[in-house]
């Protein structure tokens, strides 16, 4: 990749991205902090809230009220809540990739929780939250390394890997101002709170990354990056995010980013302002711009680099409908794309039950990271989540990938999926 130092008018600008960031984390811990929803959907306590929320099954019998039940009396008598879940993926292609394999699988568990310490009854609760994981693939090519192992430029299913045992979160979160407000601060995963929307995440919503945090033409941190970040509603309908985070970090050995954190000066710092219908539809409603940045780092071999990101979402008919608009231009910064547009929907069909997303993107590859000459990329999914009981579902997929950035051979891709999810 090559690296080389930003002036002029854009180093100005870089240097206002990392000012306003700061402002932003200052004003909400002047003004008040983040809403109770702020982040979007995989976001600890909001992933907590849905998984424990009762929904339509194709199953009706919820099997699991007892357990429940039991969680949400200790966390009405303690301030403690926790969430435990399974993921697997299955991609399977019509061809074989550079190292012969056409399939992919990996399994994931996760635990994670909130435990609210101060305030608790209050509005303004501060809370010690964690999520720790253990990250195994089934087959040799792992799903996050499956799109390149086929000559795409980008993830297919970015959080499946054979990472093993690594922590994603460890953090304080501190509401302020009646809930107006939030700071978090401790290690992180920027992509909770950054350039979100309703399906974003890859356990439950679309699988490829051109549909999810930064639409691929963003710098994304590893997970359990030492970092602060506040959000604020600045009216009924406004709000502003910001986050300065480590760049560089290892989710296998996280405690190493808290020293990095004050010694490499290396980071990674946003800021968004947004739209939204009312606070507690943060991520349901949602239009924003977001501005990044990400400092060179010569032992990463990743250039410097900054971005700008749009999306406009909306829940219609009664959450029935959900339509977006999204993309992303980047200057350098080791992005997978440098130009993104994407645009689907969601549509929860069988009275709510289930969810159908249809989604299309178009990107152009970074051709810092990846060299001149590159072909266009398209990328077109389709899926359909299955919900087999309450706590249970199952998630066909099927990816279309015309102009695989990597390998001229092909001109274009199936990848055939299916997503498995336990929430307990």
């Amino acid at each position: 990749m090559k690296t080389h130092r930003l002036a002029g008018s854009a180093g100005i600008f870089l240097t206002t991205v990392k000012t306003t960031c700061l402002v932003a984390v200052m004003l909400t811990s002047a003004r008040a902090a983040y809403a109770e929803n702020f982040g979007g959907p995989d976001a600890v306590e909001n992933t907590i809230a849905d998984d424990a929320a009762s929904r339509p099954s194709f199953v009706e019998e919820r099997l699991l009220d007892p357990w429940f039940k039991w969680k949400q009396e200790l966390q009405d008598d303690t301030g403690f809540s926790f969430g435990l879940d399974y993921s697997a993926v299955y991609l399977q292609s019509n061809e074989d990739g550079f190292s012969g394999e056409d399939k992919a699988s990996s399994g994931m568990v996760r635990f994670f929780g909130a435990w609210d310490l101060v305030g608790r009854g209050t509005p303004n609760t501060g809370a010690f939250v964690w999520k720790v994981e253990h990250r195994h693939s089934y087959t040799d090519v792992s799903p996050q390394g499956f799109g390149f192992d086929q000559g795409y430029v980008g993830l297919i299913e970015p959080p499946f890997s054979d990472e093993g045992t690594r922590l994603t979160n460890l953090y304080w979160r501190q509401r302020l101002g009646g809930g107006k407000a939030t700071i978090v601060a401790g290690m992180l995963d920027v992509t909770d709170f950054v350039d979100v929307y309703a399906m974003a995440s890859p356990w439950t919503g679309f699988m490829n990354f051109a549909f999810s945090t930064g639409s691929a033409a963003m710098f994304v941190p590893n997970d359990a990056t030492t970092g602060l970040a506040g959000g604020v509603m600045l009216t009924d309908k406004i709000f502003l995010i910001g986050s300065l985070a480590n760049a560089y970090t290892d989710p296998t050995e996280p405690f190493d980013t808290f020293g990095d954190f004050f010694s490499e000066n290396e980071y990674f710092s946003s800021v968004e302002l947004g739209w939204t219908r009312g606070q507690d539809r943060i991520y349901q409603d949602n239009a924003h711009l977001t501005l990044w940045h990400v400092d060179e780092s010569a032992p990463a071999g990743t250039p410097g680099g900054w971005g700008v990101l749009f999306n406009y979402s909306a829940s219609l008919n009664d959450d029935t409908l959900t339509p977006f608009i999204r993309g992303g231009y980047a200057n350098d910064g080791g992005t997978l794309l440098e130009r993104s547009v994407s645009m689907g929907l969601g549509y929860n069909t069988v009275g709510g039950r289930d969810q159908l997303g249809v989604a299309a993107n178009w990107g152009r590859p970074n051709e810092d990271s990846f060299g001149p000459g590159l072909d266009d990329q398209y990328t077109f999914e389709v899926y359909y989540r299955l919900q087999v009981t309450e706590q249970f579902a199952l998630t066909p997929d099927i990816q279309y990938l015309v102009n695989p950035a990597q390998n001229p051979t092909e001109d274009s891709l199936w990848v055939f999926g299916l997503r498995a999810r336990l929430a307990l």
